[in-house]
Order: C-alpha cells, then structure tokens, then sequence
C-alpha cells in the first residue's frame, strides 16, 4: 500500500496584508533589480495573528462549499493537502494584496550572494501533487512584476508534465496544492532567474505517485528536484528511498513546519534536507541576520541509517536537516496566485480573506520550510556540481553562514532542537553563503 503523504508534513504559512477593519498601511523599499533595473515594491509590516489553515487543510474555513466549487478533488477523496496561513486579527484566509508584498528576488539574492550568478538554463524540478491550471501564467505575472526574464514553455525555460513526463493528461486541479506550486515556482525565480523549470505535477498526493515525479524529473534532465511536502516516518520509507537515489543530482526535501520532529522524505539519506531561519535586514557586514525559526522540522529519524558524511553523535541514525534557509513567514516571499473557486471580483477577494474560499487572487506573504526546500535547490543549480545526495555541504560549510540562536521546540536543550555554532538540527550547517556550500 502506498504511504500517504498526510501526517507531518510541511505546511506552508502564508501572512496576511489586511488587519481586521482594513488595509495596513504598507511601507515602501526601492531595491536594485537585476541587468540593472530598479523596481519598487510594497512590503507588508508584521501583523499580529494567528495560524489558520491554508487551503483544503480545514473544512471548516469553506462554509460555502455547497454554494462555490471551494472544495477541493483531495478533500474529496479523503486526502489532505497541507498549508498555513497567518491571519490578522479577525481574518481566518489569506489576504490579497494587487502589488507584491514580503521578500523579492533583490532581497533573497543579496542575503544568501547570490546576485549576478548564473546558472546558464540548468533546470531545477519542482515535485507537487494536483495541477495548478494558471501555473505558468501566475509565474509570468511574478516574473513581470519584478524584471526578471520572461520562462514560458514558448521560450524553453519553462515546462509543465505529469508524473510520467507527458503534458497531457494533467492531474486534477487543486486550489490548496496551486498554492504550493506557486510558491515553488517564484522562489526558484527569486534566487535563480535563469534557471530553467521543470514541474512535475503528481496524480494525488502520495508516495508511489510523488516519487515516479521525482524519477520523471531526473529522468528529464533536471539537476535538481525540489520537494516542499513529508509526512510521518513508517516502515516503508526504506524502500521508497530508492526514488530519491540519484546520485549527480540534488534533491531537496522541506524538513517540515511543525516545529521539532522529523518527517519523510527529509530524513532520507539521499537528500538535502532544508530547514527553516527566520531572515531579517539588519546593519551587520552581511546586511541580514538569521535564527532558527520556531517552524522548521528537526530531530533524529526512527528508521533511516545515518549517512556516513554526517558526524553529529547526539543521534545514532539520520539527523535532520542539512542547511536551511528563509521559511519564516513573517520574513517570507511575496508569491502570485490566482487560482481560486470564486473568480476574480471584490466579493471573491473578502471571501478568501475571510476563509470561505479557496485559492488566492493576487499576491500574497507566504514562508515555511516549502519555501527554504526551492530555494536551496536553486542555490544547487547555480553551483553546477555533480553531488553525491547531501553530502557536499559537510565537506564545504566554511561557505555557509552559521546560525547560532533560535529553537524550534523542547529536546533538553541540545542542538537537535536549538541552534547553536557549527551543525544543529534546525538549520544544519547553515544557510547558503554564495554557492560554494553547493
């Protein structure tokens, strides 16, 4: 039977651009954008709210469904697709906002050095489950907003399969996974705007489908996969590791937004499992700072035999993450997503922000660790290295910024749960400093 992937799985946070009786005032920054442009974007502040579900992650936020296609394929088959979002006070959705919010691609690019490298259309894969109908149309928006080249399937940049590499037929549409593409799609824009893309788009949200995409997406040349979902470690993840043993290839796997635990695929041997930092501008020699941020999956696996380039003793087997990077989303990315079960109007856009809709209809702040996972994939393509499953960070982290403060939960203190300098468990080895780690 296959193993679902529905128990600890990332979920992705999305923050909020409207308080409870309106719109918060957005504070403005002109950075410099690449060949030379200069764009300016609204960055939302920090709201005060909670979490609430994202997506077909909770029932209860689409009363409507009975009136508005809000539910989606997944629910209906009784398999839930993951996401969280960061209400404002008395919001249960996520907000929309009709410029970009959060982090851009100057920002991502100059805390991790990544401005002005190449990755000369190398591809980096993107492994979802369900289809994202506007996927490329959503991404040409995101591009345009910030000047980034256009990648269109007309141009070769950009392609879009199913899960055995055909282009039809896709899977069926999801409003909750769409988000996720979305969010996949831009932050390999962000940090990689000449990398080729490749999504992969899995028949339902489970192992045997996921990992055929992941042989699909090697098998169609990418050199690197991203993976932003996991779930709960069992007894058949050892077998299903195979799909993820590629050697030459990276691929990376979100370690998880649930705080201190470990989940599958980010336990596997065979790759790079991306934590979570919280990233903010600062007045340092580096510009920014990072600790961990309190979301990112962590921990010792339960089943999966510790690599031999891993030298941590506080955990017998697999130790999870490897590196990190960004997933706060209260430090996240500004991400383009139109795909929703109510249109395009006003009315569609309370709707969402009050959670009876699915889907998004603009732009909107989102984090987690499916946004750390992208991006330190595309940090891989822009190196260009031939790597061994995870293991080239461990013989270069004198290229990484270490972060050294910051708990993602209770574990007695020890550096499973807690940064500290050199490896720790939230963040790994640290967050990408250029592409010398890669």
């Amino acid at each position: 039977m296959p193993h679902p992937i529905t128990g600890r799985r990332r979920r992705t946070a999305v923050r909020l651009g409207l308080a409870a009786t309106g719109v918060v005032a957005l504070a403005t920054t002109t950075f410099a954008m690449p060949a030379g442009a200069s764009r300016t974007a609204t960055v939302a502040p920090n709201l005060v709210g909670g979490l609430v579900d994202f997506g077909c992650a909770n029932a209860a936020n689409h009363l409507l469904a009975k009136l508005l296609p809000a539910t989606p394929q997944s629910a209906r088959n009784g398999v839930t697709c993951f996401g969280r979002a960061r209400a404002a006070a008395g919001k249960a959705g996520p907000a929309i906002t009709k410029g970009p919010v959060g982090y851009g691609p100057a920002q991502i690019q100059s805390a991790y050095k990544l401005a002005g490298l190449h990755a000369s259309g190398r591809t980096v894969a993107i492994v979802d489950a369900y289809d994202n109908p506007k996927a490329e149309s959503d991404l040409a928006t995101y591009r345009a907003a910030y000047g980034l080249p256009a990648c269109t399937t007309a141009n070769g940049c950009f392609r879009k399969v199913n899960q055995n590499g055909q282009a039809s037929p896709l899977p069926v549409g999801d409003y909750g996974w769409a988000m996720e593409i979305s969010l996949d799609l831009d932050a390999v824009s962000a940090a990689c705007p000449d990398c080729h893309i490749l999504l992969v788009e899995a028949n339902t949200p489970d192992t045997a489908a996921l990992m055929t995409a992941v042989d699909t997406a090697v098998r169609l040349g990418a050199v690197a996969v991203s993976n932003s979902y996991g779930g709960v470690e069992d007894g058949t993840i050892l077998a299903a590791d195979a799909h993820l043993n590629h050697p030459g290839v990276a691929i990376t796997a979100a370690t998880g937004d649930g705080g201190y635990g470990v989940s599958w695929p980010a336990s596997s041997p065979y790759v790079t499992a991306a934590g979570g930092t919280t990233l903010n501008k600062a007045t340092n020699a580096r510009g920014w700072t990072e600790t961990v941020w309190s979301g990112a999956g962590s921990g010792c696996s339960a089943y999966e035999p510790k690599p031999a380039w891993q030298t941590d003793t506080g955990c017998a087997k697999r130790t999870v993450g490897d590196v990190s990077a960004d997933a706060d989303p209260n430090t996240g990315l500004g991400v383009y997503d139109s795909y929703n079960s109510c249109g395009t109007s006003s009315l569609c856009d309370l709707l969402i922000s009050l959670g009876l809709v699915q889907g998004a209809d603009g732009w909107i702040q989102v984090g987690g660790t499916s946004l750390s996972s992208p991006l330190v994939a595309s940090v891989y393509a822009l190196a260009g290295n031939s790597v061994t499953h995870g293991s080239y960070p461990y013989s270069h982290s004198s290229s990484l910024f270490d972060v050294t403060s910051g708990s993602n939960g209770s574990c007695g203190g020890s550096y499973l749960c807690t940064g500290k300098p050199g490896y720790d468990g939230p963040t790994g080895l640290g967050t990408p400093n250029g592409t010398g780690a890669f």
